[in-house]
């Protein structure tokens, strides 16, 4: 079982660590190719214990350790120490999905009231789908369709002025297809003109809904807000 292997491998790094803390700190050099792979082994357990972990009890887990070793004083059976692993991260699991799924109804509360705030402001236009947006400056060139491929520069911001991604700040336009992007994207262009620059305010169920690329700061069910220019339509 990959958990229980990842934790004996720990067990070993912390009773090193706990002989280790009987004195001092080890502050051996590194000098050969098996010293390397031994402290990269140490760091990524180290980091996936920090993850996995808010708290832990090092002296147990060294006990545990021993006890196996030895063959005395065993506390647990082996079938009664992976139902409790596994029932631990399950249950971690089932917190953090509970956990996500409260800030995303929170995210999309609040962006229910942004839009329904902002379409009463002075020149926000609202499409049937929900999408609104603001003319900052008109177009006079083509028009794009879903087939079209698009040069654009953008800039991207939460409804509390997070930014998230900016062709603007990196200084280089982006090129996609209509139909590759946020459905709030694909209809937004199409109302564009080549030369236009909109601002557009979208609606979770036409950004990334409950699915943003995960670890990104895009949270789920989360409204955006992105400037636009039309570049060129190719």
């Amino acid at each position: 079982m990959k958990i229980m292997k990842c934790l004996s491998l720990l067990t070993l790094v912390l009773l090193v660590v706990s002989c280790n803390n009987q004195s001092a700190v080890s502050n051996k050099p590194i000098k050969t190719e098996l010293d390397s792979v031994s402290y990269a082994i140490g760091m990524d357990v180290a980091k996936n214990v920090k993850m996995s972990f808010d708290d832990f009890d090092n002296e147990l887990f060294v006990q545990g350790f021993t006890n196996v070793l030895d063959s005395t004083n065993i506390l647990l059976d082996e079938a009664t120490a992976q139902k409790v692993v596994r029932a631990f991260f399950q249950k971690k699991q089932q917190e953090e999905a509970a956990k996500r799924a409260e800030e995303g109804e929170k995210n999309k509360e609040e962006g229910v009231a942004f839009l329904e705030s902002n379409k009463s402001k002075e020149g926000v236009q609202t499409t049937a789908s929900g999408l609104q947006y603001i003319v900052l400056k008109e177009g006079t060139g083509a028009k794009p369709t879903k087939d079209s491929k698009v040069k654009v520069h953008y800039h991207g911001t939460l409804i509390d002025g997070t930014v998230f991604d900016s062709s603007v700040d990196r200084g280089e336009p982006a090129e996609f297809g209509v139909t590759q992007v946020i459905k709030g994207w694909t209809e937004g262009l199409q109302l564009m003109s080549e030369g236009a620059k909109y601002k557009f305010f979208i609606p979770q169920e036409l950004a990334y809904g409950a699915n943003p690329r995960p670890g990104g700061p895009i949270k789920p069910y989360a409204t955006l807000i992105f400037d636009v220019e039309l570049l060129e339509v190719k």
